[in-house]
């Protein structure tokens, strides 16, 4: 078996899941060469991986969470880190800024915008009969929900939509350094955005964090702009992702799809929660081994890059039963499509909100969905998902 976790070409159609479960049988966690890096391990069983993502004191998010940093050509930002790139305490402190606005009651209030939005979109493209569904439908809700959170018009949410794509795409794929300007075009908008916000503040979560302390101290700017930069760049991905993923899981399995529709509203929560697991959005998240320690019968050094494959975990045997099965009513679901631990993905719960929104909207407006050509995929390690759908369907 061939093992390339690196190359977008492993990713194109979807997670390898052939080379996952070949590493999770004989390999669990395997030194994976690195061109122009030094190698890293790849971690595919289910409790190796909940184990590391757990673990901050023996495997660290510094100095950041990618297997190479994509940023390095940006010129990376000093002493500045992103929070996904801390540990705690500091990580802590950071997350407590804004988790107040992420929590679940804290998204309930949302609940029926994000309906609304839901049916808005779905408004614009029933009456075409046609449509890419990644940037006409599954791309607009994450992209207007982080533009109202931030307090920024919902047409200025799918610009930024455009440049997070282009900063997930792999370098390799892109022209050279169009990686880096997406960071400093994101970078240029956030400080008009702190300069709005100082002028006029308002009851959005752009001037909350404006106006906040840590450690005593406000934000300074890049700290506001990493900020800014996380918002939106992790905002979308898993809403993104999952929707057009999973519509197109639900295209390729009519029967599990005929269950659902058979009583969609009841359905729903453990649906998704097997899409979740079924498309896994995010492909990785590394750590760095901050001491000498063993996983999976493997010795890591100090300073060895540790990559967590959430994808494989999610197709794991042995926390799964029948893995390789699209099981909608599946109960027992331990999947980690949002992490887990200190770093488990704060917008989670908006996530849910927007993808059952957007599912309830599409499943019962929208009908006999057919390919019109074939699915063009993000060409990308990091984030799995279609990056161009195009559908015919008919208005229910």
């Amino acid at each position: 078996m061939k093992i390339d976790l690196l190359s977008p070409a492993s990713f194109d159609g979807g997670q390898p899941h052939g080379q996952f479960a070949w590493l999770r049988e004989h390999a669990p966690v395997r030194w994976h060469d690195e061109p122009g890096g030094k190698g890293f391990w790849a971690v595919t069983r289910h409790a190796d991986v909940y184990a590391v993502d757990r673990d901050f004191q023996a495997y660290s998010s510094e100095p950041t969470i990618m297997i190479a940093d994509p940023l390095a050509e940006a010129g990376g930002f000093g002493p500045y880190k992103m929070m996904l790139m801390m540990d705690p305490p500091e990580h802590t402190g950071f997350r407590k800024l804004i988790r107040s606005e992420f929590t679940e009651p804290a998204a309930r209030l949302r609940q029926d915008r994000i309906q609304a939005l839901a049916r808005q979109i779905v408004d614009r493209v029933i009456d075409q009969g046609q449509c890419d569904f990644v940037n006409d439908v599954a791309g607009e809700m994450p992209s207007f929900v982080i533009a109202e959170l931030m307090g920024l018009p919902l047409d200025d949410g799918r610009e930024l939509y455009k440049l997070t794509e282009i900063i997930h795409t792999a370098p390799e794929a892109l022209p050279p350094g169009a990686g880096g300007q997406a960071v400093m075009k994101m970078f240029e908008y956030g400080s008009k955005v702190i300069a709005e916000k100082r002028a006029r503040p308002g009851d959005d979560l752009a001037s909350r964090l404006l106006a906040c302390e840590v450690d005593g101290r406000k934000l300074e700017d890049m700290e506001f702009l990493l900020f800014f930069l996380l918002l939106v760049d992790a905002g979308g991905d898993t809403t993104r992702n999952l929707l057009s993923g999973g519509l197109l899981a639900l295209m390729e399995n009519p029967e599990p799809y005929a269950w659902l529709m058979a009583d969609l509203d009841a359905r729903l929560p453990t649906a998704r929660e097997e899409l979740l697991r079924w498309t896994s959005p995010v492909v990785y998240m590394r750590r760095t081994a901050k001491v000498d320690t063993m996983l999976g019968g493997q010795a890591i050094r100090a300073g060895d890059k540790v990559v967590m494959y959430f994808g494989a975990a999610n197709r794991d045997p042995a926390a799964f039963a029948n893995p390789d099965t699209l099981d909608l009513s599946r109960a027992e679901n331990p999947h980690m499509a949002f992490g887990n631990g200190p770093h488990v993905c704060l917008g989670q719960h908006i996530a849910r909100l927007e993808i059952d929104a957007m599912l309830r909207e599409v499943l019962t407006r929208m009908r006999d969905f057919q390919l019109a050509a074939p699915v063009e995929w993000l060409p990308s390690n990091f984030i799995s998902g279609p990056k161009a759908m195009p559908l015919r369907f008919r208005a229910a």
